[in-house]
């Protein structure tokens, strides 16, 4: 925990240099324990109990600058809260956390955002009145297929392509330079590890934001991130989603997950990783949405739970730190018990920090009735408010909570992250079939289609395209994400006239029936009916091979970030040796435990 202080003390004094502290907090807060201690009693001493539950919700607001959001995110912000300003929205219901969002209109560019968490901290404190505090600002950046910072953010691969990349150091660096990037911008909570286990290859929410399928696996690289994002970069990891969301096949913004697993079972899959984050020192863990009747036999979802989060997660696994729900709007959380009684009922079970209600004010008045009526105590309010308050004097918020927007802009995306995204992205590719031997491809003057699944922000099958072409190929760039007949039939036509076609897949193994991923099957039947070789490549779930019958040659890059994909052009032509192992298991179409590729495997040349 020292270790953790000083590195967090020391990042924060060189992103404030030159700052005056608002007036509150001008003083220099003391070092260690005791100026913990000390800052955090006289801090709660101060507050009123309004201000108190304030500090227990975190939220989005609209807008992409604190005090003049554009006319929409005025609207959006009315809508939600009853102001207009992110500003507003901090101060009125003195919110202890903000959580950016793209589609909150949060997160352009290091300047803009920077600037905007200055803005809110400032509206936090306010005029410096005792008893105003600074606030959590988190985003969700996992990386890989979760990443909410744009570029020139440094944009890493997801926690199962270093799951097949086998390195703890490797997942180190990536939460090490995410978090400095994320402090430099002044977000202290990455919303990350993911610590769940995913067993389940159907599991429509989780998949490959896990390390994989292997407790000890999954164990060593969330402790390593958690050391990353902590003693490497100054922010606090949350773990999550306890106690474990690997094994479902309902996703639990839609519905309510049950978990299966019987006690022995939960000890040996689902809690190894929790633990060794524990161990690791980690600082925050997210609860699950999800029934685990071998824990709590109510029904009663983990978020709700005493028993899983004071009973197990406190009492058995010794947890001291901050308990934040995941996001109340969800589903999951929703079906049982209606939205006034969810914030009462989490912190009865031991939550802190209560994320994203659907009603604000809704929750917020919520606390305070069940404060009056004595459902809840002003004591067990404050056990949470400490928590949370002793949080942000570990991030440094206690002496200033703003950051150098010109440091920010130098820090974000700076050479040394890019150069390290490439160093932790090109072990990670796995190569699972390679029957023809058609890799690695010699270079030579072929014409070459890339199609199937594309991102407009990554634009992947651009990308790969474009590195075809400056190895002298003549490439055509073709997206086809959820292509209708007509697309496919034009898009076989087209592979027919090419010497190679490379097509991308994303979960194209969801078979459910509103989910028009199948589509993509259809696709790569129609091109291997070509009779022109195809490279088939899953950017994000390894599994969709046990879905595309007649496929030779098949890679998995877990991710579409440009790193991956530049990885993939280099791999293709043997300018890389693919080194990743499957983390997981991919079993056939069929399931019933028959293993199609297992645990472990990967090709090289």
């Amino acid at each position: 925990m020292r270790t953790r202080l000083v590195a967090a003390t020391a990042l924060v004094a060189t992103l404030t240099a030159g700052l005056a502290p608002p007036p509150a907090l001008g003083a220099a807060a003391p070092a260690g324990r005791a100026g913990e201690h000390g800052w955090v009693t006289s801090t709660l001493r101060h507050m009123s109990l309004e201000q108190k539950v304030g500090q227990l919700f975190a939220t989005y607001v609209y807008g992409g600058d604190a005090t003049e959001p554009t006319a929409a995110d005025r609207a959006a912000n009315r809508a939600a809260f009853g102001v207009e300003t992110p500003a507003e929205v901090v101060d009125r219901f003195h919110l202890g956390g903000v959580c950016y969002f793209s589609w909150s209109h949060n997160l352009d560019d290091p300047r803009q955002i920077a600037t905007l968490s200055n803005g809110l901290q400032r509206a936090a404190v306010g005029d410096g009145a005792k008893g105003r505090v600074p606030l959590l600002i988190s985003t969700d950046q996992e990386q890989g297929v979760v990443l909410r910072m744009p570029a020139p953010a440094a944009q890493f691969p997801g926690a199962m392509a270093l799951g097949a990349g086998r390195s703890p150091h490797a997942a180190r660096t990536a939460a090490t330079v995410t978090g400095r990037e994320l402090r430099a911008v002044g977000v202290h909570q990455p919303y990350a590890p993911i610590a769940d286990v995913n067993v389940d290859p159907g599991n429509p929410v989780i998949g490959v934001r896990s390390f994989g399928a292997d407790p000890s696996l999954v164990a060593d690289l969330t402790a390593a991130q958690v050391t990353g994002f902590q003693d490497g970069a100054g922010t606090s990891a949350v773990a999550k989603h306890f106690p474990g969301h690997g094994d479902t096949a309902t996703d639990s913004h839609t519905g309510l997950p049950v978990i299966d697993h019987s006690r022995a079972e939960w000890d040996r899959i689902d809690a190894p990783p929790f633990r060794r984050a524990i161990r690791a020192g980690v600082e925050s863990i997210m609860t699950a949405h999800i029934v685990v009747p071998a824990l709590d036999p109510s029904g009663d979802p983990a978020t709700l739970s005493p028993r899983i989060l004071t009973g197990v997660l406190r009492g058995e696994l010794g947890f001291r730190g901050v308990i934040v729900t995941d996001a109340l709007n969800m589903a999951g959380v929703r079906e049982k018990y209606g939205d006034e009684r969810v914030p009462v009922l989490a912190l009865k079970a031991g939550a802190d920090q209560l994320l994203m209600p659907p009603d604000l004010a809704l929750a917020r008045d919520a606390v305070l009735r069940a404060v009056a009526t004595g459902e809840l105590t002003e004591r067990r309010i404050d056990e949470s408010v400490r928590r949370i308050l002793g949080l942000k004097y570990r991030q440094g918020l206690a002496r200033s909570p703003l950051v150098d927007v010109d440091e920010a802009v130098r820090t974000v995306g700076a050479a040394e992250h890019l150069a390290a995204v490439a160093r932790v992205t090109d072990p990670t590719l796995t190569a699972v079939r390679n029957d023809a031997g058609l890799l690695p491809l010699p270079r030579a003057d072929r014409s070459v289609l890339v199609t199937g699944w594309d991102s407009a922000a990554f634009a992947p099958v651009a990308t790969i395209a474009d590195g075809f072409n400056a190895r002298g190929a003549r490439a055509t760039a073709r997206p086809a994400t959820l292509p209708s007949d007509a697309v496919i039939a034009a898009t076989a036509t087209q592979a027919a006239e090419h010497d190679l076609t490379v097509v991308l897949v994303n979960k194209a193994w969801d078979t459910t029936v509103t989910d028009p991923r199948a589509t993509q099957r259809r696709l790569v039947a129609a091109l291997l009916g070509s009779g022109k070789p195809v490279v088939v490549v899953a950017v994000r779930d390894p599994y969709d091979i046990a879905y595309l019958p007649g496929v030779r040659t098949y890679l998995a890059t877990y991710s579409y970030t440009r790193a991956a994909m530049d990885a993939l052009v280099r791999a293709l032509h043997g300018e890389l040796s693919p080194r990743g192992r499957l983390p997981v298991t991919i079993p056939t179409a069929e399931g019933a435990g028959t293993v199609l590729y297992p645990y472990g495997h990967g090709l090289t040349w």
